[in-house]
């Protein structure tokens, strides 16, 4: 097993050692959903005061309203009951490191993880790779708030989105922990 793998096991016996959570229901309680990026940095729990059962947190790369994520936010709120949703994006994301071309020219040269440095994104071996990537969209950001902007209202004019959920839209500060409002996003989610 890797170290990984056991510290996680281990955590995982000492929350369900003292679990007292088994009774929470299926529906969120805060009736809300967010709409976030997967980076490591970002609590959604913490930076919104959440608690089990609170409120649904959908995650992925930027955060972005992928036609994944809006199905998640369809079902969030047609069967479980969520009535307000918002959009975090935030600063220093990785999505914004990269272009479409970027990703989908080291996809093809290898599979193997890349890095980064001054002069751009490198692989660091040969293949094999796989053009597959040419045929995904992989949502990367030029400006956050446009970003955040573009997103809300692709939910927001979702066929299968009602017209009376709101839709916020943030940016978090990975530096300061705060929310800061996109205006013209929570504009255009109302």
């Amino acid at each position: 097993m890797s170290n990984i793998l056991n510290e996680v096991l281990s955590a995982n016996r000492d929350y369900a050692a003292s679990f007292d959570k088994g009774d929470l229901p299926m529906p969120p309680g805060r009736h809300f959903a967010i709409l976030t990026c997967m980076d490591a940095r970002l609590d959604p729990a913490k930076y919104a005061g959440l608690s089990e059962g609170d409120a649904h947190v959908i995650r992925n790369a930027g955060g972005r309203a992928s036609d994944d994520a809006i199905r998640s936010l369809v079902i969030s709120y047609k069967l479980l009951g969520t009535r307000e949703w918002f959009v975090v994006h935030h600063t220093d994301c990785g999505m914004e490191t990269f272009t479409d071309d970027i990703m989908r020219d080291l996809l093809c040269s290898s599979l193997k993880t890349a890095s980064v440095d001054e002069t751009g994104w490198h692989d660091c071996c040969d293949g094999p790779g796989s053009a597959e990537g040419k045929y995904i969209d992989w949502l990367t950001i030029k400006d956050q708030a446009q970003s955040v902007l573009e997103d809300v209202v692709r939910i927001k004019s979702h066929p299968l989105v009602p017209l009376d959920i709101p839709v916020y839209g943030y940016i978090y500060d990975v530096k300061s922990g705060r929310l800061i409002e996109v205006p013209a996003a929570t504009a255009a989610g109302k």
